[in-house]
């Protein structure tokens, strides 16, 4: 049965939030207005239907009707942009179509731009607040002078086809006739915006500063009018809003700061100048991450950028932005916009075009700067808290390497600055000991990093009072480089962890670790009978017993890491119950006891008993050591991250500063 009229439930005074399924109206002054719309109706007589219920001040603000669009799959809803007869139509065509009883029309409100005297042609006009006295403005005319000259740039699309050529015209184009005319177009409003600023503010226009003409021009002779505007930047990072302006001067824009862009509504206007193109290019990406829209871009160059909506061709969609260089300057400023988008997407997809890794990285560079380990996965969900988008890991690694550059340097400078490091650490710690290798090339004063080896001078000095055991261990690094950081740890009479000496290597194999303990041998000590507590690497057991590195049997004596031990037993035989047994027999402290231990596993499995009795057991039983290894099983004392290892470097040289202030002569005795 057919119906002459449809209930439609108007909601104004809110705002639209949308979601990834629905689409609704928040506010704490909303305001609902029921409507009985003819089925006939069309589009002029729907606006005047709402600004007649709504009490709407039709000259002053101009209204964009949202229907509330059901989907077909499922539960879903999406906003439906009611723009011409036929989209009311097919709205009002949804009673009959689908199982709504009343349609929800969301009304967005507009502010109208006002005049400075009157409109000229299709232009859009600046607002300025009444109490301006625009005839005091010194901009070349005033009310009793004729119409005041446009001071925007024309929104149609004239020269779409010039922003589309490449980069080299686009460039000749801003120096040229068209920039003539932005001059002339622009040179009014902007001392007209200049007095206005003053007057409101007082912080952001300056007589007194360098001039920066936002009109590129390259001869300022052909200026009928006084010298440009300058400006003060706004102290803080983020967009300021001018009182009653539709104009926002911009400093380093900061979108997790301030989510509205150049006025209440979000949108961009003309005359936004921003610090930089690439402050301008985040703001861009904001927007359209936020509207859920895309863009691509026409025209980029040094001095111009021009975007427009991605769907341009496709719905017909006018969104549009162009901004130039201003003259002598790194900011850019809007001198044409055309917004907001009119196309709608019917779905979100799960990424977003404008969400790349360069946004990503400023997303999370303080997450990154707290905690460099931070985790893709958590990269990943920070986003889609942030945005409602779940970017490829792909994607959120790159973000994070972005941002360790840029937060830490770059890797290949990094290794650069080495030699600089290390003549530094030199200079300032004399007696340090630095030895490094390099490959040869070709190139004159260019020679390929290998290895490095140091050593602090007070390790150096307070090694001869510590125990003679010294633990070795290499930790992997996860650069883009890779290598391979090779420590070794003393322990002090406290069983305090002390640094000793530190190496980066290309590997961990039998030259770099033979390498590393000549170093050691030759410039960190001489002491006699040290023990070398390890793992088994092959690098480590060929270097313990080559007799020309000094640290062969009786010189030094090599102990097995008991943990690095029981895993690989465990890896031989996987049973949990003989790698307990393994550890009981290397902690026992009499030879009885380990006899004990070794019987039991022998009972349970005779194959372990020989993989056992084939390591010699000095070298990984504490009760056949001989006490050379003073109870250190383990080389977790040489297990370390550069933190932790900072941290004692810190926190012991406060220590022992206090100490000695306090004239004290020995350090405190520690219950081990």
């Amino acid at each position: 049965m057919s119906v002459s009229t449809i209930p439609v439930i108007c909601y104004y005074n809110g705002k639209i939030v949308r979601t990834k399924t629905d689409v609704e109206y928040e506010g704490s002054e909303t305001w609902i207005v029921p409507l009985k719309i003819p089925i006939e109706c069309t589009f002029q007589e729907l606006i005047d239907m709402v600004y007649s219920k709504t009490n709407i001040d039709k000259r002053r603000f101009n209204l964009v009707l949202i229907c509330k669009y059901p989907l077909r799959n499922g539960n879903r809803f999406q906003p439906f942009l009611v723009r011409d007869d036929s989209s009311v139509r097919e709205m009002l065509d949804l009673v009959n179509t689908t199982t709504i009883e009343e349609i929800d029309l969301f009304i967005k409100v507009v502010r109208v731009k006002a005049q400075l005297n009157q409109s000229v042609g299709g232009h859009e006009d600046i607002f300025v607040p009444d109490h301006y006295n625009v005839a005091q403005f010194d901009y070349g005319c005033g009310p009793s002078s004729g119409p005041v000259p446009d001071t925007r740039l024309n929104v149609d699309d004239e020269d779409s086809a010039a922003e589309e050529r490449n980069d080299e015209d686009v460039d000749d184009e801003c120096d040229g006739a068209d920039a003539d005319v932005e001059v002339d177009r622009h040179a009014s409003f902007f001392r007209a915006f200049n007095q206005a600023l003053e007057n409101e503010q007082g912080i952001y226009v300056s007589a007194q500063a360098p001039s920066c003409d936002v009109s590129n021009h390259t001869d300022d002779d052909t200026l009928d009018e006084p010298s440009p505007v300058t400006y003060h930047l706004p102290p803080t990072p983020q967009f300021e809003h001018v009182e009653n302006l539709d104009i926002a001067v911009a400093s380093c824009w900061t979108p997790w700061v301030q989510p509205t862009t150049g006025n209440s509504s979000g949108e961009f206007v003309i005359g936004q100048v921003f610090n930089s193109k690439s402050d301008l290019q985040e703001a861009a990406k904001i927007y359209s991450i936020k509207a859920h829209q895309e863009y691509v871009v026409v025209a980029s160059s040094k001095k111009l950028l021009v975007l427009r909506c991605k769907k341009a061709e496709e719905c017909h969609c006018p969104w549009k932005l162009r901004a130039m260089v201003v003259k002598d300057t790194s900011l850019f400023v809007i001198n044409k916009y055309t917004g907001p988008h009119t196309c709608v997407n019917p779905c979100l997809n799960r990424d977003h075009h404008q969400l790349d890794s360069q946004l990503v990285s400023t997303h999370i560079k303080a997450l990154i700067q707290a905690e460099f380990t931070l985790s893709t996965a958590a990269i990943q969900a920070s986003v889609m808290e942030k945005w409602g988008y779940q970017i490829s890991y792909k994607k959120a690694l790159d973000g994070k390497h972005k941002a360790i550059r840029q937060l830490f340097g770059d890797f290949f400078q990094s290794y650069t600055d080495l030699p600089r490091l290390f003549l530094g650490i030199e200079q300032s710690n004399p007696g340090c000991a630095v030895v490094w290798k390099t490959c040869e090339t070709n190139m004159p004063n260019t020679e390929i990093f290998q290895r490095v080896f140091w050593s602090f001078k007070p390790s150096i000095e307070g090694f001869q009072h510590c125990r003679p055991v010294m633990s070795i261990d290499g930790t992997h690094l996860y650069g883009k480089y890779k290598g391979k950081l090779l420590i070794a740890m003393g322990c002090d009479g406290n069983n305090q962890l002390f640094p000793l000496a530190f190496a980066i290597t290309e590997g961990e194999n039998t030259d770099s670790w033979g390498w590393f303990l000549a170093c050691i041998r030759n410039h960190v000590t001489q002491r006699p009978g040290i023990c070398v507590i390890s793992d088994r690497h092959p690098g480590i057991m060929a270097a313990m017993v080559d007799p020309h590195l000094g640290w062969a049997t009786p010189f030094a004596y090599h102990r097995i890491c008991m943990r690095h031990f029981a895993s690989n037993f465990m890896t031989r035989f996987k049973d949990k119950i003989l790698k307990n047994l393994v550890c009981r027999a290397a902690l026992a402290s009499t030879e009885r006891k380990f006899k004990k231990h070794m019987n039991t596993i022998g009972r349970i499995k005779s194959e372990a008993l020989q993989w056992l009795e084939a390591v010699p057991f000095q070298l990984w039983a504490l009760s056949h050591d001989g006490g050379r290894r003073y109870g250190l099983m383990t080389t977790n004392i040489s297990e370390l991250t550069f933190f932790r290892l900072n941290g004692y470097f810190v926190a012991r040289r406060e220590v022992g500063a206090n100490r000695l202030a306090s004239t004290e002569q020995f350090t405190p005795y520690v219950d081990a």
